[in-house]
């Protein structure tokens, strides 16, 4: 992942404090879990709406 989107993800997710004081160490498993399985999501939006068009 682009540092850009992981950083918009953290702002979504609401972690993104962490991010800037700590680093991405500085997280917890689960908020690192939920910032992959949201992009994840997005990636199988992005695929379908690909699908769609054609």
């Amino acid at each position: 992942m682009s540092e850009p989107f992981k950083e918009e993800l953290a702002k979504e997710l609401g972690f993104y404090d962490t991010v800037q004081k700590e680093g991405w160490g500085g997280i917890r498993a689960r908020d690192a879990g939920n910032m992959v399985k949201r992009a994840i999501e997005i990636a199988e939006a992005q695929l379908a709406n690909q699908r769609q068009s054609k």
